[in-house]
């Protein structure tokens, strides 16, 4: 089981977290099918065709609009998310963490600063809830997606865009600026899967992310104290090594293939007068795009399963619970 040392969401956020990672699947699966509708013909046949995959993406671009918006009017209007943004904001330890990363690398520190750790056996008191690389990650998939969303939107009014802007290239531009954004998310994504997933403390999914702050057995959470952070109670699963060094290739060929292909893949998102290629040529390159995919079809299941999880652990808290209740109510002690 994963341990719940710390946790990171609440349960509004733990279920916008789902909602969000199963509409950028969705976007990231239409998407991807249009900018390389020949390596992923067969995910093109799948959802009905051209104009059913623009229809799809559109539908999600819709949802990710309305994620976006409600995420922005509850980080305003609600202290809980007022006091997250002031938790994600860049501080002083965190320069101080990434020079001593980099001194870290090269053999110059002792250890890692307590705002560059991951959490996973380190008590609430040791280290932040988030380090500075997670700090990163939020304002730089926070970026993204706004960036994603205003782009998406003049894209799909071309003839609107083209009226402000006059130009045929600078439509253009937007173009080419809306697909490459994407495929550097696409990247990001990849790796965050990884990292979360195959953790050899999180493996095979990263449980805290779905389990809400109120069922925490401890850390940041508000739930009971225990003995130690969790992670003494851990073994390593058989797997792991074999299933985390298989997913890190996947991972690294997903991540090569999906740059160089929207580098030398013709039409979207590189204009046909900007390829440098000309088209897909190699055989290689479109098995390597159809692995990223299945990286990205990988993170879905985890992101499902998570929310399995989640469900089970639920339902043992509540079934623990009622059997302290009755235990309380008989008369005898609590705790064996």
């Amino acid at each position: 089981m994963t341990n719940l040392d710390h946790t990171k969401f609440g349960r509004t956020t733990t279920v916008f977290h789902s909602l969000l990672a199963l509409d950028v699947f969705a976007l990231f699966f239409t998407g991807y099918s249009v900018m390389f509708n020949d390596e992923l013909w067969w995910l093109v046949t799948l959802m009905g065709g051209n104009q059913g995959v623009l229809a799809v993406h559109r539908l999600a671009g819709l949802g990710l609009i309305a994620l976006v918006v409600f995420w922005i009017v509850l980080t305003v209007i609600t202290p809980g998310g007022r006091r997250g943004v002031r938790a994600a904001m860049p501080s002083k330890e965190d320069v101080d963490a990434a020079i001593q990363d980099v001194q870290f690398a090269l053999g110059r520190a002792d250890e890692r600063h307590p705002n560059a750790r991951q959490f996973a056996g380190y008590s609430a008191d040791e280290v932040p809830l988030l380090s500075y690389v997670g700090k990163g990650v939020v304002w730089i998939f926070s970026i993204e997606l706004v960036l994603l969303t205003i782009s998406g939107l003049l894209v799909w009014n071309k003839v609107g865009l083209m009226q402000y802007l006059a130009t045929k290239t600078a439509a253009m531009a937007f173009v080419t600026f809306h697909g490459l954004l994407g495929v550097i998310m696409l990247m990001g994504v990849m790796f965050h899967i990884f990292e979360h997933g195959f953790h050899p403390a999180f493996y095979p999914v990263e449980l805290k992310a779905f389990v809400p702050n109120e069922l925490a057995p401890g850390g940041h959470g508000e739930g009971e104290d225990h003995d130690g952070t969790g992670i003494e109670l851990l073994t390593l699963s058989d797997n792991w090594n074999w299933a985390a060094n298989l997913m890190g290739a996947l991972v690294v060929v997903g991540i090569v293939s999906v740059l160089i292909g929207s580098i030398f893949d013709e039409g979207y998102p590189v204009p046909r007068e900007l390829a440098v290629g000309g088209g897909p040529t190699n055989a290689l390159l479109t098995v390597g795009i159809n692995v990223g995919i299945l990286v990205l079809f990988v993170g879905l299941v985890l992101s499902m399963y998570g929310n399995v999880l989640r469900k089970r652990y639920e339902a043992q808290v509540r079934e623990e619970r009622r059997e302290r209740a009755v235990t309380d109510g008989s008369g005898k002690a609590s705790d064996d």
